[in-house]
């Protein structure tokens, strides 16, 4: 029977739900994970920010070899929620903001829209009010996208960095107190629920990888130049994979893209969103002949298939089993 620890941290009612108890919840996650030995295959499960908030971490027995945490903990606090021990003391590395080399969080949004009179509405609000006030909250810089290749078009995405979670997680309650925003904003936050200027709006919930810790706009970002960007998402079968492919990237994967052309916008944990396990990652290139000419050139690198080729990655079935690709175009509001 393989030992269970567990944690109970503190009563929070329903009605008390916050971000600061979601914290405590995430904070509690880390306690137990630095207190408990993981192996090849751990996961956690049974987390409950609500009346009863206990934390079980199962340690599961494994043929592979013991893991060292900090390589194991490389991967997603969604698809395994221990994976968040490798910020070490959560909290601190929230308040903190003169350490520079800190993994950014990151909120993408993705807003469903209608042909009509809410695309034009949707994008005066992202100019006019909405960026303008996440620049006052510190989230910065901005990205405002349109979809150009991929599905549900029309659609816009919002790409929105932040060194501190809290920031992020309670981003729409701190504009309601601000007079500035609201006033801007009214043609969109209050429209009509007859004529909404949006059909849903879909957030996750990213943490930028170690290895690549911050949002790079392209050089071309600052002076409007041509520009494109896709956005891929690599989801994996299980929680090991989903590190594995972390992993790979951190072998030499970003220097691999920047060698062939591609500018990295950034890399990313999926910690809260739909499709987990997954990784998020953004290329910025000038158009799309140079996409597909550096692709190629990404492809038939010796290194890349060198390290394509290493037991660690090269498993069957692969450590990715669905890939989504979409090409954005950036919106005039843009700071990406």
């Amino acid at each position: 029977m393989a030992p269970w620890c567990t944690v109970q941290y503190s009563t929070v009612k329903p009605a008390e739900i916050n971000s600061e108890s979601i914290l405590k919840c995430i904070t509690a996650i880390v306690a137990a994970a630095s207190r408990t030995t993981i192996l090849a295959q751990s996961r956690a499960e049974n987390v409950v920010c609500g009346h009863h908030e206990i934390v079980r971490t199962k340690v599961i027995e494994s043929k592979g070899d013991l893991m060292d945490r900090r390589n194991f903990l490389s991967g997603s606090l969604a698809a395994s929620a221990l994976s968040l021990a490798t910020t070490g003391n959560l909290p601190a590395q929230v308040a903190s903001t003169a350490d520079q080399s800190a993994p950014e969080y990151m909120d993408l949004r993705r807003y469903h829209l209608a042909s009509g009179p809410g695309v034009k509405l949707t994008t005066a609000f992202f100019s006019d009010a909405f960026i303008p006030a996440l620049n006052r909250l510190g989230i910065g810089p901005v990205g405002a996208f349109s979809v150009y290749l991929g599905p549900d078009s029309p659609s816009y995405y919002l790409l929105m960095p932040s060194s501190k979670l809290e920031t992020l997680v309670t981003t729409d309650l701190e504009l309601a107190k601000d007079d500035v925003f609201m006033k801007a904003a009214a043609p969109f936050w209050d429209a009509p629920a007859a004529t909404p200027p949006y059909v849903r709006i879909e957030s996750s919930l990213l943490r930028a990888f170690p290895g690549y810790p911050k949002v790079t706009p392209p050089a071309s970002a600052a002076t409007r130049g041509k520009r494109i960007y896709q956005l891929r998402q690599y989801q994996s079968p299980t929680n090991m994979d989903h590190v594995r492919k972390v992993e790979m990237f951190h072998n030499g994967e970003f220097g691999f893209f920047a060698k062939a052309g591609a500018t990295g916008v950034f890399y990313a944990d999926t910690l809260v969103g739909p499709n987990l396990p997954n990784l998020t990652y953004m290329l910025s290139f000038p158009d799309m002949p140079s996409l597909e000419a550096d692709w190629e050139k990404f492809s038939a690198d010796p290194d890349w298939k060198k390290l394509s080729a290493d037991s660690r990655f090269n498993l069957d079935p692969p450590t990715v089993s669905n890939i989504t690709s979409l090409v954005l175009r950036p919106l005039a509001c843009s700071q990406v």
